[in-house]
């Protein structure tokens, strides 16, 4: 018997649009090609995909996909006695570039990294039309960590993250799952389950029932939280 075959990956050209999710790989390629314009990401993530690497520039949307339930998120004993000190103050959208960047040169088992140059100025781009955030976390005047992604209504997309100070990306995805929390988003996606997101709560959930929740979370009127 031979294998099963794998799903004919279409080329996107300059048309924006995107195959439905679900016609995914079953590793979760969508499609390759196109651009990284401000209107085509935004269109892939309101679609259940995302980009991941830019030479080429891939398209994805996994099955099982993982998120965060904003309401029941767990934090460790341990990290929840650290914040408790307060060693850290939190800014947003100080200097997004710059979180990005060093969410570049994050060690990747000597993997390069998919966050080309490219994709940085493209999220640059989302960010100046107003559509990405970025969370810095501050040990004095250092920059200990940071994370990064893009709000929708009431869907955040968690990026990358960073720290140069122990447990430092941890505080910032505490912080900003409870910021988004009381903002009243209702979908963070995570996208692919990690040591450091499962450990404070993320959960797999099928690309079907993600599908539902995001149609509810994009018409959602639900500003970026203020910050301090």
């Amino acid at each position: 018997m031979s294998a099963p075959k794998e799903p004919f990956v279409p080329m996107l050209g300059p048309a924006l649009r995107f195959p439905p999710a679900s016609l995914a790989s079953r590793h979760g390629l969508v499609a390759v090609g196109g651009d990284l314009s401000v209107a085509r990401i935004l269109l892939a993530y309101r679609s259940g995909i995302f980009p991941w690497s830019a030479e080429p520039i891939t398209w994805w949307s996994p099955d099982p996909r993982a998120v965060f339930n904003l309401h029941d998120f767990h934090v460790p004993r341990s990290l929840e006695r650290l914040l408790r000190r307060k060693p850290f103050r939190y800014t947003s959208d100080q200097c997004f570039c710059r979180v990005v960047e060093e969410c570049a040169r994050v060690p990747r088992g000597g993997d390069s990294t998919w966050i080309t140059r490219d994709i940085v100025d493209a999220y640059v781009d989302l960010h100046q039309a107003g559509w990405a955030h970025s969370l810095e976390v501050w040990e004095g005047d250092r920059l200990a960590g940071g994370i990064y992604g893009v709000a929708i209504g009431g869907f955040f997309a968690g990026e990358s993250m960073f720290h140069h100070v122990s447990n430092a990306s941890k505080a910032a995805l505490v912080i900003l799952l409870g910021r988004l929390r009381d903002a009243g988003f209702t979908l963070f996606d995570t996208q692919m389950l990690t040591d450091t997101t499962r450990a404070l709560g993320a959960v797999e959930i099928p690309r079907s029932a993600y599908m539902q929740r995001l149609a509810t979370a994009l018409p959602q009127s639900v500003s970026w939280p203020t910050w301090p």
